[in-house]
């Protein structure tokens, strides 16, 4: 009974009932953001113009800002709601102004960009010319709170938000620079990206729509049913598909990119040749390694070639550049001796400091080693420490290196023949001429249960 209480209360909690405004309400509301003409048509050119800005000079903030006021939410989640409700009229206006609201933003961008001085396309404008699954879920869930907003006597500001995780303007945008300097690659990579925004939207308010049963518009046969529901099936697996294989692009990309940034770290010295600079290429498979030093022969080249199989990188095409060469330095000037002899100095130091790390990183586990040596001839000993230390004397300069162990035995105490025998045992395990050792007894009664110093 109290699990049934329990998972009532749950569903209460979350349920959308309580706070869904008068569905007559939210059909005005929705029905007027479809509409396209006077303030809203100039809002729109205006956000437009302001975003067209933002991408040409790689702005985010411009961008977002465009984003906030542009008014094209409005048709893509009419269109759901149509859909969902069976209100024809209503899908066919939506339709209609969306598509004015598009041809309107696709002459004022292109208009933009054809008289703009700066054509570099920067990483803004890119962004949105290689869409992926990502993108449908950003435009789904996106979707989802948008209705859910709309649907809210508590609106608050998820419209805004909405507008700019989803962000209809740039690719459009974006689609208009493509028009404009004749880059349709860019294009048709933007409007791909808007569709999927679009439908998904759509979709989105379609699912929340028939969830929240608002009221059906036209009575419809269940075969017109049927064939609605079929052509929004053909419609979101056209539009997916695609953007599923530009998902797993984008991850294989990333993950060549981190498997040649771990090859790189290690071919970063090669028999007197020192890594200088290098480059990764995701989309052609490509790392270019630039090394200075003497000139490789063919084996050495072929050694770091066979290395990258180790790193799954076996597709990948290694180029070599020279940078910095010995080979064409004076001899008779000593030049090339000196500077072999500062890079073989700086190899020493670099190596010194990574043995250093090491030994660091592993004598953090030294004394778990101690007790598993220890404790089988000596189970009374339960715990086990150790740590490298300095002794500091005002009358030596120098401080002397010192190891400290700490053992705690339980019940009885180890006698000093023991001790004798682990100290001397520890001498030679750590190779350390001092050592300094501590013991600590702890007492335990014969119930277990109680403990105490």
């Amino acid at each position: 009974m109290k699990q049934l209480q329990l998972v009532s209360k749950i569903l209460n909690y979350v349920s959308l009932k309580k706070e869904i405004d008068n569905v007559e309400k939210i059909h005005e509301s929705i029905s007027k953001d479809i509409v396209f003409k006077g303030t809203n048509f100039w809002v729109l050119i205006f956000a437009v113009v302001v975003a067209s800005i933002g991408l040409n000079i790689n702005s985010t903030a411009v961008i977002i800002g465009a984003m906030l006021i542009s008014p094209l939410m409005g048709p893509s989640i009419g269109m759901g709601y149509s859909i969902a409700t069976y209100n024809f009229p209503l899908l066919k206006k939506a339709a209609k102004n969306l598509s004015f609201a598009v041809a309107g933003s696709l002459m004022a961008s292109t208009a933009y960009f054809a008289i703009s001085p700066i054509s570099t396309a920067h990483s803004e404008l890119l962004a949105r010319t290689s869409p992926n699954i990502y993108d449908v879920l950003i435009a789904l869930f996106g979707g989802l709170a948008g209705i859910i907003a709309i649907a809210s006597k508590q609106k608050g500001n998820v419209i805004p938000g909405v507008a700019i995780a989803t962000a209809l303007m740039p690719p459009l945008c974006t689609a208009g620079y493509g028009l404009a300097t004749g880059h349709f690659f860019y294009f048709f990579g933007a409007i791909y990206l808007f569709t999927i925004n679009i439908v998904f939207i759509s979709f989105a308010a379609l699912i929340v729509s028939q969830m929240l049963k608002f009221p059906l518009r036209a009575i419809v046969e269940d075969v017109q049913k049927k064939r609605i529901n079929r052509w929004i099936s053909i419609v979101i697996i056209l539009i997916i598909i695609p953007s599923i294989y530009f998902g797993y692009l984008l991850v294989q990309k990333d993950k060549f990119t981190e498997n040649a940034n771990t090859f790189i770290k290690n071919v970063s010295i090669v028999k007197g040749n020192y890594l200088l600079k290098s480059q990764i290429n995701p989309d052609a498979k490509t790392i270019t390694l630039v090394y200075g030093g003497e000139t490789m022969n063919e084996n050495e080249k072929n050694s770091i070639i066979e290395k990258a199989n180790d790193f799954s990188l076996n597709k990948a095409k290694i180029i070599f550049q020279k940078g910095l060469s010995f080979d064409f330095i004076d001899t008779k000037t000593g030049e090339v001796e000196n500077l072999k002899g500062e890079l073989n100095r700086l190899n020493i130091v670099l190596q010194e400091k990574q043995n250093q790390i090491d030994s660091i990183q592993k004598s953090r586990f030294i004394g778990k080693q101690i007790l598993n040596e220890i404790k089988n001839l000596y189970p009374q000993i339960i715990t086990c420490s150790y740590a490298d230390s300095y002794v500091f004397n005002d009358t030596i300069a120098n401080p002397s290196k010192i190891g400290i162990v700490a053992f705690t035995t339980q019940n009885n105490q180890l006698k000093d023949l023991d001790k004798g025998k682990i100290n001397s045992w520890l001498k030679t395990r750590l190779k350390e001429d001092s050592i300094t050792v501590y013991y600590q007894n702890i007492a335990i009664k014969t119930s277990g249960k109680d403990r105490r110093k």
